[in-house]
């Protein structure tokens, strides 16, 4: 079993005179049996290349690249190059980028890749977002989160709480396990609760782009009919919501995703 426990991780932070950075959302993981049970959930086997965002201290980042083909970490703090030397070695290639920035998708060689990462809280929900949208060559994510984002990410129409980074999901993916975790495994330990949650790419069907458009001007307007909100979408946009079962006096989170692809497609046809 590998990981670092709290002691271990204040100890690194020490000797290498740092500490965790609050405005990005640094709390590294401080629970070998959880970093465990994360690489089981990623289902990670010899053959699989996985990118780790926000290593932190490297716990995760080991324990993926004993049983991974390759393991790339991309980590936006500098400070803490010195420590992952340490603690990783050349068992993962390290990369010191900004993963909001998909520049770094370029180091990303073929396509099946999966992302495993606890992501810094702070940069979550666009995270996953934008890799789902824009790096098909990333199949698999198993992301922890904060419990929040995981329900926003995982919601269902007519939950509350489905918006538009639920349609995204619901276009690009399959949801699959999840489970919950306790602050305590952390160091720091956060002030909220954490879920790491798996998601799966599947085949995009329609236009997926327009659709996510369409969702992002009603859940702009989500106090509204979708008449009033899409209203400049089409002269008759009730006539069109109906054509393709929605009612038009319904507000966005009683849509589904499909149902905004519909929607779409009947807008490109009128």
């Amino acid at each position: 079993m590998s990981g670092h426990t709290p002691t271990q991780i204040k100890r690194l932070l020490e000797r290498h005179g740092l500490r965790p950075d609050k405005s990005r959302g640094q709390h590294f993981l401080a629970d070998p049996n959880l970093v465990s049970k994360v690489v089981r959930l990623a289902d990670l086997g010899e053959r699989d290349r996985v990118v780790e965002i926000g290593p932190g201290t490297g716990a995760l980042t080991l324990e993926m690249a004993r049983v991974a083909r390759e393991v790339v970490a991309v980590e936006v703090d500098d400070r803490l190059a010195p420590l992952l030397r340490e603690t990783v070695g050349t068992t993962a290639r390290l990369l010191f980028a900004d993963a909001t920035d998909l520049s770094w998708v370029a180091e990303l060689e073929g396509d099946g890749w999966k992302l495993v990462a606890n992501l810094p809280y702070n940069v979550g929900t666009p995270l996953v977002l934008d890799v789902l949208r824009k790096v098909p060559e990333i199949a698999t994510m198993v992301v922890m989160v904060q419990t929040e984002v995981a329900d926003r990410l995982v919601a269902k129409a007519g939950e509350a709480a489905y918006g538009l980074p639920s349609v995204v999901v619901g276009l690009t993916a399959l949801t699959g396990d999840r489970f919950t975790v306790p602050p305590q495994v952390f160091f720091p330990p956060p002030r909220v609760g954490s879920s790491v949650i798996r998601l799966d790419r599947k085949t995009v069907v329609g236009d997926v782009d327009e659709a996510i458009r369409l969702a992002a001007v009603a859940f702009g307007q989500r106090r509204k009919m979708l008449r009033a909100s899409l209203a400049a979408e089409s002269d008759d946009i009730a006539g069109l919501l109906r054509s393709v079962g929605i009612d038009p006096t319904a507000r966005p989170e009683t849509v589904s995703p499909q149902g905004f692809v519909d929607l779409a497609a009947a807008l490109e046809d009128s």
